[in-house]
This record gives C-alpha cells, sequence and structure tokens, in this order.
C-alpha cells in the first residue's frame, strides 16, 4: 500500500533542515503546546475525579445508602418488623437498626462533643464498613450481653487522641436528653469503657463519632425499645432513588427517606462545578497550542510559496494543496495528543501512588490528592484536541490552495 504523495510532501516539510531549520523548530513547539496542554487537562481531570471518587468511597463506607424514618420525626416502635420487611426488598444488600444522639465525652484530660450511633455490629457490618475499619481493639465487646459494668465504646481515632484515651481506658458520656427527677430535669451520665478505635479516612466523622451497643445506646438517650433509623445498603450504591420507592411501597405510608446522594448534594455538586471549570480553563492551554499550529502553517506556506506554485504549475490540484497543510497541522496535532496522553496518564499513576499532593485533612477530608482518570473523560479530552487541531489547519491550507503560480513564480 503506497502512502499518498501529500503525506509524504507534508512529512518532509515539517522535518526541513539547513535554511528551513526554523520551520522544523517552531513544529516541534507546536507539537510541544498541544502534549502540555494535553497532559495538563487529564492531569486536572484525573485530580477532581480521584478527589470525588475517594471522598463517596469513604462517605459510604461510613453511611448507609439509605435512612429509613418515621413522618412525624418519632423515634420506630416497630424497627424489627420494618428491619424484616426491608430486607425482602429486591436490590437490598443489608439494613440495619441504630440510635443516634449527640453527647458530650469526657476523659480526664480533655472532652469533645460526639455523634453516638448505637449499633447492632453484625448488622451494621451489612451496611457500613465501619466494623472492618477498627483500628486497635476489637468488636467482639459490643457483641457480648451488657453486663453491671461500664458498656463497650468505639471511638473514632482522631477523637481518641482528643481525649488521649487509648484501649482499656474509662470516658465519661454525658448526654443532654436527660431524665426527670424531683429537682427537674437532670443530663444522663454514664461512664463507658473504650474497647477500640476506628479510622474511616474521613476527618469528621473520625474526630466527632462514637459508637456502642444499641441497647447501651437506647437506655442513655431514653429509646428503650425504639431505634432513630432503619439503615439500608443497596447493591447499586448510584440506585437510590428507585430503591427508596420500592422500599417505601413494601413499608406502606407513615415512613419518609432519605439518602446519601440528598445529604452530600451540595458537596459533590461543589466538586463537580470545580472539575468543569479548571477542565474548561485548563482546556484553553490546547486552544493557545492550536494558534500555534495556525502560526507555524502560516509560516510555512510563506517559506514554501515557490514550492507551492511549482506543485500547481505541475499539475497538483488546489485540493491536493489543501490537503497537504490540513495534513501538516494534523500531524502536529496527533503526535502532540499522543504525547500529552501518554504524559498524563503516567503522570496521573505517578501522583496517585506515591500520593505527592497532601491537602489539610480537616478541610478536605482526605490527607492526600488521588488521581483517577476515567477512559470516559481521557477519550473526550484526546478527541477534543485532535478536532482542535484539525480546525485550526483549515485557514492556513486554505490560504496555500489559493497561491497564483504565476505571481508565485514571477522574480524566480
Amino acid at each position: 500500500m503506497s502512502v499518498p504523495w501529500e503525506l509524504r510532501v507534508a512529512a518532509r516539510y515539517l522535518t526541513a533542515r539547513r535554511k528551513q531549520a526554523f520551520i522544523s523548530l517552531i513544529s516541534g513547539v507546536a507539537v510541544l503546546g498541544v502534549a502540555v496542554g494535553v497532559m495538563a487537562v487529564l492531569i486536572a481531570l484525573g485530580l477532581m475525579t480521584g478527589l470525588q471518587s475517594e471522598i463517596r468511597t469513604r462517605i459510604l463506607g461510613a453511611t448507609a445508602h439509605i435512612s429509613i424514618f418515621q413522618g412525624r420525626g418519632e423515634p420506630f416502635g416497630d424497627y424489627q418488623r420494618v428491619v424484616d420487611e426491608v430486607r425482602t426488598v429486591p436490590g437490598v444488600a443489608g439494613t440495619a437498626p441504630v440510635v443516634y444522639g449527640k453527647a458530650l465525652i469526657t476523659s480526664s484530660t480533655g472532652s469533645a462533643v460526639a455523634t453516638l450511633k448505637g449499633i447492632v455490629p453484625a448488622e451494621e457490618a451489612t451496611v457500613t464498613d465501619v466494623i472492618a475499619q477498627i483500628r486497635d481493639g476489637a468488636v467482639a465487646p459490643l457483641e457480648e450481653p451488657l453486663g453491671d459494668g461500664p458498656p463497650p465504646v468505639l471511638l473514632g481515632h482522631v477523637l481518641a487522641d482528643t481525649l488521649n484515651v487509648g484501649v482499656g481506658d474509662v470516658v465519661t458520656v454525658t448526654s443532654p436528653k436527660g431524665r426527670l427527677s424531683p429537682i427537674g430535669i437532670l443530663p444522663r451520665v454514664k461512664k463507658v469503657r473504650v474497647v477500640g478505635t476506628v479510622k474511616t479516612g474521613l476527618f469528621e466523622f473520625d474526630s466527632s463519632w462514637a459508637y456502642m451497643p444499641l441497647g447501651a445506646a437506647q437506655r442513655l438517650f431514653g429509646q428503650r425499645d425504639q431505634v432513630t433509623l432503619v439503615e439500608v445498603r443497596l447493591d447499586d450504591m448510584f440506585g437510590v432513588r428507585e430503591g427508596a420507592a420500592s422500599i417505601l411501597e413494601k413499608l406502606g405510608h407513615g415512613y419518609l427517606t432519605t439518602d446519601w446522594v440528598q445529604m452530600n448534594q451540595s458537596l459533590f455538586s461543589a466538586l463537580w462545578i470545580e472539575k468543569m471549570a479548571i477542565g474548561i480553563t485548563i482546556g484553553l492551554i490546547v486552544v493557545v497550542a492550536a494558534l500555534n499550529i495556525v502560526a507555524t502553517l502560516v509560516l510555512m506556506v510563506m517559506e514554501k510559496h515557490k514550492d507551492i506554485a511549482i506543485l500547481v504549475s505541475m499539475g497538483a490540484s488546489r485540493g491536493a494543496i489543501t490537503r497537504i497543510f490540513m495534513l501538516q497541522g494534523s500531524i502536529i496535532g496527533t503526535v502532540g495528543t499522543t504525547v500529552g496522553a501518554v504524559l498524563g496518564w503516567g503522570a496521573c499513576q505517578v501522583l496517585d501512588r506515591y500520593q505527592v499532593i497532601q491537602i489539610p485533612e480537616d478541610v478536605y477530608q482526605i490527607a492526600s490528592v488521588p488521581f483517577r482518570l476515567l477512559p470516559g473523560d481521557a477519550t473526550v479530552v484526546i478527541v477534543s484536541a485532535l478536532l482542535v487541531c484539525f480546525l485550526a489547519t483549515l485557514h492556513p491550507a486554505r490560504v496555500a490552495s489559493r497561491v497564483d503560480p504565476a505571481e508565485a513564480l514571477r522574480y524566480e
């Protein structure tokens, strides 16, 4: 299969030497510009996608996909029936009853306000990854029947550091939901024993969440034989809308749901907007690189006007001349895009593996920026870059096709 003569001429023009080495130099600069632009866009998209993916994964590791509560905001009295019925809904992977409440946790060296979550460990493991994220200690004490001693509690590892406590230490939990006494309403105060620490990877949870047996939490918050919510995990985390509709249909009237998408909508909307804004802004580098292609081809036309005239005089059509310069620009764009795509993918792999970029954990919830380059994002960037580079060739190629041979060779 022979190579079209237009492609051979285009490649020869791009690799000119000696007196025309300047053409090769600016062609190389144009290739470099396209490569840098594509690489920068891919790295930016990989950064924002990685940030979204990591935060979403960690949030779903610590919270349920769907939470069920009663329409009047009252605790569940028939929560076991709800749990059993929801488990029969197609697409439900697990359910668990939970009790939530705010409490003040104090030790001999510190204090902190925390969110206490009462759980049944075996059922909680089907809804969140908290049990699997225990760093020190064990979950076994939470599964044992409650005795006369201090009930067990798991603390977020940052919360444990704030209180300066470890496994085996006893802390005091004070609930604002008090009990009635002859002198008025008194807060409930309970001694609890730390049996482990949890590291979810999310600063919000690790610094202000604690977990204790469901029965102990019910007593502390005055919800004996009642729970705050019934939490659900689905097989498809993105199918929460359909899953919630099926659950409500199964349970009937009097129940409402919320899901992880609704609860974190503002966060993920902000991240999506940032991703689009950064992608478009950095994508302008590719546009600037395309202008370099225009400048390169215009200079090429000015330099090669005599050659163009000779080719036309020898019978080359105007279309062939147009194709020569369009192929030149396309070669520049293809080489630059390929190099940029390879460098961008490689940079994302290195930056993600070695966790090069560290960020404040209390602001972004994670300690380092992960990079996740999606095939769809990479495809859009590569195709867009090639299209922009191709469009940049149209005007110079049209100018080249309009060169008048007689005028170009008049003084030769």
